[in-house]
């Protein structure tokens, strides 16, 4: 139970109370993910390549996936969040909620191995797994961006933090695109994750207004 408890443990009730966050959980819990999920689609997927098989798991374990299928079981409702964070929307926030999600996978495989951990995990997803294979499943843009740029030779796409302002429980972050040596894309996000998505989105709408054919 003192995994499951720690799990829902936000950082900011953490140091309100001088207790230990869910963030190590979390770090935790986003490889037990990622795992889990490559392994369904691997065994399931038998003829797509490597990279639609990427593709398919970042769909399904990107930021706005996980926070709805945390609220699908009131995850969001059981976070321990700090007065501020409460009082800010902390408990809306696809962030928050998605972190804690990956917490409590940890706290699953640390509970009872890995076999618990895929179980749950698979339980829980395997909607949004099917979803992303017929397709309607949520965007990735980093993914469409990359094969984008792979696909049309056009260089090297990476990610660079320029901005980072406000108090720890309620930051944004400022992302740039940049295609070889060029920003091509701007995005803002309450973490970089969320940020390098809406720089990616911008940045495919920059290449695309460019040339029609990409």
């Amino acid at each position: 139970m003192a995994f499951f408890e720690k799990a829902l443990t936000h950082s900011s009730y953490a140091n309100e109370h001088n207790l230990q966050s869910n963030e190590r959980l979390e770090f935790l819990g986003d490889s037990v993910l990622s795992i889990a999920v490559s392994d369904y689609l691997y065994r399931h997927m038998r003829k797509i390549n490597e990279g639609d098989l990427s593709k398919l798991r970042a769909g399904v374990v990107c930021e706005q996936s996980l926070a709805a299928a945390a609220k699908r079981i009131s995850l969001d409702k059981m976070i321990k969040l700090g007065r501020g964070e409460e009082l800010t929307g902390g408990r809306t926030r696809p962030s928050i909620i998605s972190d804690a999600y990956e917490a409590v996978i940890a706290a699953v495989y640390l509970d009872g191995g890995m076999d618990a951990a895929f179980k749950w995990v698979i339980d829980h997803l395997r909607g949004d797994i099917e979803k992303a294979i017929s397709g309607r499943g949520l965007t990735d843009y980093k993914t469409e961006l990359q094969e984008l740029v792979q696909k049309n030779y056009l260089g090297d796409i990476r990610y660079i933090l320029i901005g980072e302002e406000g108090r720890a429980h309620l930051k944004k972050f400022t992302v740039k695109a940049v295609l070889n040596n060029e920003d091509i894309g701007r995005g803002e996000g309450k973490n970089k994750k969320e940020a390098e998505q809406h720089a990616a989105k911008t940045a495919l709408e920059a290449l695309r207004k460019r040339n029609e054919n990409l």
